[in-house]
């Protein structure tokens, strides 16, 4: 997920300016170039270091409690691949760049859902399957 992230993003900083959008899907689905100064809708714009931050946070933390994570079990360790892959894809841009890059740009009926990415996506995915495990084996 990783490496598709930071070549998605590569493509889009590369082929399309902030200006433009190819519409896949009318008037639902658009590939944008979108610069994002902060987490998920905008929020915490300008506080680019304390995302960064609380990424590293994340990442070790992870990485100090593995075991306590139940990591050997192999769904846990797509779960938490999904969590870190997604996590470092976005640290990558802060770290580079100062901000994300967005491009996945969807109109919902009336409502416009912020862009996202692949990493954002990985993140996503990763926390649905980690509560949804953690509700199928309350004891794992």
């Amino acid at each position: 997920m990783l490496a598709a992230d930071q070549v998605s993003k590569h493509w889009i900083h590369s082929n399309l300016s902030k200006q433009d959008s190819i519409e896949l899907i009318k008037d639902f689905f658009w590939i944008v170039h979108v610069h994002n100064y902060g987490a998920a809708w905008g929020i915490l714009s300008g506080y680019g270091w304390l995302l960064s931050l609380l990424a590293f946070a994340a990442l070790t933390g992870i990485y100090l409690y593995r075991r306590t994570l139940n990591l050997e079990n192999a769904y846990l360790q797509w779960v938490f691949g999904l969590l870190c892959s997604g996590i470092v894809g976005n640290l990558v841009d802060r770290l580079r760049l100062g901000y994300v890059i967005d491009f996945l740009d969807f109109l919902l009926g009336s409502y416009h859902w912020p862009a996202f990415n692949v990493a954002d996506s990985a993140i996503f995915c990763g926390v649905a399957m980690y509560l949804v495990h953690t509700w199928r084996h309350p004891d794992s």
